[in-house]
């Protein structure tokens, strides 16, 4: 009963006074009263039943001995009336124990069973919460199989496309070193013709760093071709002028001058640029803008690509990154993809957020000499 809450305990108070107040008025009412009797030894088994079904076998006895004690005066006075009434009112003592006992046995049963049941209910909503988390990481698991099997199909895929693409790149490199030779070295086109030879030199690299992938080769370090940030960089704008002009795009550039001189790996950062610049391009509306920035500060390299498009949704913005998703009816879902893989081998990490042009922004950060990343021989004199 110490247990029993301040509510508890103000109730089952309550319920004593009830009884000493029965017995109260079978003390103050005459003898001779008997139906009034009657009434008040009915009335005293409402608190017996009600304390025991609320507290148990102890409840009920308790206020059954209280019961009992306020029984003594109406039974004193029976005893010097008449031996017989007497007689016949002790059995209600026995009525009070029995009523008070028996109805707190059944209700601590009943309590009992109800706490077995909800202990079996938590047990089964715990096994249910485990379930559901297995049966989730199961689906996870699945969809992670299926894409590993899209994958390997398109790995398998990319090994037959590259051996394919590897002669026409050829002739047409071929072709426009003929086309070179038709315009002075001071022409305007041989800027374009440039970079059609240096397009097709990477587009062929990249064909063979697939073709070596599928046969489980590595290239050896530092046979890649390395080349300064802000060449690259300028190098993808005017690769992408034309679709610029096309929508009256602005491309800014604000790439301070240490981050400009890192040289990294001229393919694998051209191609990273490339596909942030066109999902720039293909999101932000005509006569918007996109920015490149780079800074080198500390030991990491740090580049933005921000646009004026309408960004990226908070809970997309691990997505996009996957194989195969895209936001885009017409798109393939691999620009991002292949750019998170190759930033992530460079031993750095990209992600998005929201831009002050009120677009996306895309934040790319490499170690000081990731992906063959390192400061020129003049800047370290």
């Amino acid at each position: 009963m110490n247990r029993l809450s301040s509510r508890d305990r103000f109730f089952f108070s309550l319920l004593i006074l009830l009884v000493l107040f029965i017995g109260l008025l079978h003390a103050v009412t005459p003898g001779n009263q008997l139906v009034l009797h009657d009434i008040y030894r009915r009335a005293s088994y409402l608190p017996i039943v009600v304390g025991a079904i609320l507290f148990g076998i102890r409840g009920g006895l308790i206020l059954a001995l209280v019961a009992i004690v306020s029984f003594i005066p109406h039974l004193h006075h029976f005893y010097h009336r008449s031996w017989s009434a007497y007689l016949a009112e002790l059995p209600e003592i026995v009525l009070y124990l029995a009523a008070g006992l028996v109805t707190g046995a059944i209700a601590g049963r009943e309590k009992r069973l109800r706490e077995q049941y909800q202990e079996q209910s938590r047990q089964l909503a715990r096994s249910y919460r485990r379930l559901h988390e297995q049966t989730a990481l199961l689906l996870e698991v699945e969809d992670q199989l299926r894409a590993s099997q899209k994958l390997s199909a398109l790995g398998q895929l990319a090994a037959s496309l590259a051996h394919e693409i590897r002669n026409p790149l050829g002739s047409i490199r071929g072709a426009v070193e003929i086309l070179r030779d038709d315009y002075p070295p001071d022409h305007p086109k041989q800027e374009f013709i440039t970079i059609l030879i240096k397009e097709s030199d990477r587009l062929a690299a990249t064909v063979d760093e697939v073709l070596r992938f599928s046969r489980n080769r590595v290239e050896e370090e530092g046979s890649r071709p390395r080349a300064k940030l802000a060449e690259i960089i300028d190098q993808v704008a005017t690769l992408l002028g034309n679709r610029l002009r096309k929508k009256d795009i602005r491309l800014e550039q604000a790439i301070d001058k240490d981050s400009g001189q890192v040289l990294l790996d001229a393919d694998r950062m051209s191609q990273v640029c490339i596909n942030l610049l066109l999902n720039a391009v293909e999101a932000v509306p005509g006569g918007g803008r996109i920015r490149i920035s780079a800074d080198a500060g500390g030991s990491d390299l740090r580049m933005t690509v921000e646009d004026s498009g309408p960004g990226v949704a908070p809970e997309l913005r691990e997505q996009i990154f996957q194989p195969f998703y895209s936001t885009r009816s017409e798109g393939t879902g691999l620009g991002l993809a292949i750019s998170s893989r190759i930033i992530e081998s460079c031993g750095g990490r990209i992600s998005v957020g929201d831009s002050p042009l009120g677009g996306a922004c895309f934040t790319i950060q490499l170690p000081e000499h990731g992906c063959d990343g390192q400061t020129t021989r003049e800047e370290k004199q």
